[in-house]
């Protein structure tokens, strides 16, 4: 097991000051510098020696200086240009990262990433969120693991049980199976964000539990549903889906599910046989 206790603690204020920078609002900065947050983190990564690992938005290094003693490699991908001088200068001392300026929402993954069996670790933006999940998810190569710290709130909502889904959770449990590993208080950040967050765990499924050649129709259905989230499928799917709300009612019923369910009830395998009879 690594040891993290060599790891000295970052003084993100004291940084920022140093390169005559503060934290940018517009972007989600939100520096987590607790050490036991920070470990974790790590922690919960489960990092082998001869991983790679790709961190999103590693800010000041805080994380970064973590995974990099459990990991091969780590890939510390960043938009904020203004951060890249600093984040070099706090990453001196660990020759295995690697940093690259630019916005992973725009970046094919394999370009930075060239083991197919990687990590994700990061602290990302809570604005953000869904979109880095989708584009991970969808990549090639996929992840064997993603942890994010992530808005307490929201990490709940990804991790919920059939009966209370929301699309989100349905995006990602289709690819994986989601867990808290711990809460971190808003204390833990410089500066410090109005809510707690959560370190969400996700270790993705060899396979999507929807057939790859029918995740495209998946989503199409799913987003409809939700679409009009007070609504009956029946309503729901027939606004979403441009058909009227009696080929609407056809298609759930055959698929023996009662059309005046709404979509949050629905489990991943009744989406599946209702893309399967769609």
């Amino acid at each position: 097991m690594t040891d993290f206790s060599t790891v000295p603690p970052l003084d993100a204020t004291a940084v920022l000051k140093r390169f005559g920078l503060r934290a940018d609002k517009s972007l989600g900065q939100n520096f987590l510098q607790d050490s036991s947050a920070l470990e974790k983190i790590a922690r919960a990564a489960e990092i082998q020696a001869e991983d790679s690992v790709l961190e999103i938005g590693p800010g000041l290094g805080s994380l970064t200086r973590y995974l990099a003693l459990a990991a091969k490699e780590v890939v510390a991908l960043e938009l904020d240009s203004d951060l890249v001088p600093p984040l070099r200068a706090v990453l001196k001392p660990y020759p295995n990262v690697r940093v690259v300026q630019g916005d992973i929402l725009k970046t094919d993954v394999s370009e930075l990433v060239h083991k197919k069996d990687y990590l994700v670790a990061a602290n990302i933006p809570y604005y953000i969120t869904s979109a880095i999940m989708r584009h991970l998810l969808e990549s090639a190569p996929t992840p064997r693991r993603i942890v994010l710290t992530i808005q307490k709130e929201v990490a709940e909502r990804v991790c919920a049980a059939s009966g209370d889904l929301s699309l989100l959770a349905l995006s990602v449990q289709v690819y994986g199976n989601p867990s808290i590993a711990a809460v971190i208080p808003a204390s833990a950040f410089h500066p410090a964000p109005k809510v707690d967050s959560a370190i969400l765990r996700v270790d993705i499924y060899p396979e999507p539990l929807i057939p790859r050649e029918t995740l495209a129709a998946f989503f199409k259905l799913t987003k409809a549903g939700f679409s009009q989230k007070r609504k009956t499928l029946r309503n729901s799917l027939s606004s979403g889906l441009h058909i009227k709300p009696q080929e609407a009612e056809a298609l759930l019923k055959s698929a023996s599910i009662d059309p005046m369910r709404r979509a949050e009830t629905l489990s991943i395998e009744e989406w599946k046989g209702l893309c399967q009879t769609g």
